[in-house]
């Protein structure tokens, strides 16, 4: 195994997956910010499971930093930034790490892998997909709160990180089109804004079917965006893609029976796009939604339903209040 893994952007899915990896015996350090650094520092880590598990990792045992230089003699780094941060950490590590390590992308969206290779020439840079949800309970607890097996992009230098995390208890697989991988994940987080501006806990917005109604309409506005495109999207979730929005619109008894397994979490689960509201930060909805809308423009395709989603993210983070807590039928409104 490498000898030094670098966590580049500490936040709820960085500090999970690192502390997972920390608590298994590796070597890992963390590059975040500094309020979560402080935090730490004072009171470890926390990591709690759906299974009902929990993890706790001391503050001595965690070299956590805000200072780049903690890169610089990473064998692997691990980027876990949100997508607006990808230029930043590309050239952080371009400038702190000439010894060319190997970087992974760990992040939502479709386009990370593709800035980070043209930051980054020469490094061997490779896509990943985190398919779990993880919220962060108070300064320095996380949860993960959906179940998923993590996919990494099947090259020789990945081999070691997936012995890495199958040991940290992360069941873990390869696969050589990460593209699709990543469109299929993509299809699944056009959920992310819906629950966000829900307000609600993910598994009581998605027990409702006038909200399933509108992730419906998002997703099936994706597949024929994608369609047109000629990009198959893999399965990475319990369903075939093609199946999502006929499933998604079944009336809630029909739908609990026949996909109660996308009801499998807790209840704490909520979108990363509903704590960045609560917590002021911008929502990564450019990345997510946007990368449809961006996609249609582009092959002449119109996206509405995206754009819709889109507009009322962008306006729920301009209002400051965190989530609008819009009804199912408020929300539904939008489409009418």
């Amino acid at each position: 195994m490498t000898s030094r893994i670098a966590i580049f952007g500490a936040g709820s899915i960085g500090c999970f997956i690192g502390g997972k990896l920390l608590a298994a015996g590796y070597e890992v350090v963390f590059y975040g910010r500094p309020d979560l650094q402080k935090a730490v520092q004072a009171s470890g880590l926390r990591l709690t499971e759906l299974e009902g598990t929990e993890t706790h990792i001391p503050a001595e045992q965690i070299s956590f930093s805000t200072d780049p230089a903690i890169l610089s003699d990473a064998d692997l780094i691990l980027v876990t930034v949100k997508s607006r941060d990808t230029e930043t950490a590309g050239r952080t590590i371009r400038d702190h790490c000439n010894h060319y390590p190997s970087v992974i992308s760990l992040q939502n969206g479709i386009e990370n892998t593709a800035i980070l290779r043209r930051l980054l020439p020469g490094y061997r840079v490779t896509g990943g997909m985190v398919p779990f949800n993880i919220l962060r309970m108070d300064q320095t607890a996380f949860h993960r709160g959906t179940e998923g097996t993590l996919i990494l992009q099947e090259y020789p230098e990945t081999l070691p990180l997936q012995q890495a995390l199958e040991r940290a208890g992360l069941t873990t697989e390869t696969h050589r089109d990460i593209s699709s991988i990543l469109w299929g994940k993509l299809l699944l987080n056009l959920n992310n804004a819906i629950n966000a501006l829900s307000g609600l806990p993910l598994r009581q917005q998605l027990a409702q079917q006038a909200y399933r109604r509108v992730l419906a309409a998002c997703i099936r506005e994706t597949l024929t965006v994608l369609r047109v495109a000629n990009i198959r999207p893999a399965k990475t979730g319990k369903v075939i893609p093609n199946l999502l929005p006929l499933i998604l619109t079944l009336p809630d008894p029909l739908f609990i029976k026949v996909a109660g397994a996308m009801l499998k979490m807790d209840d704490n689960a909520r979108s990363s796009m509903w704590e960045d509201l609560q917590r002021g930060r911008e929502p990564e909805v450019d990345y997510i939604n946007g990368a449809v809308i961006r996609l249609g423009e582009k092959i002449g395709v119109a996206t509405p339903a995206n754009q819709t989603i889109t507009r009322l993210m962008r306006a729920a983070h301009a209002n400051g209040k965190g989530s609008p807590s819009l009804s199912a039928e408020k929300l539904q409104n939008y489409f009418n």
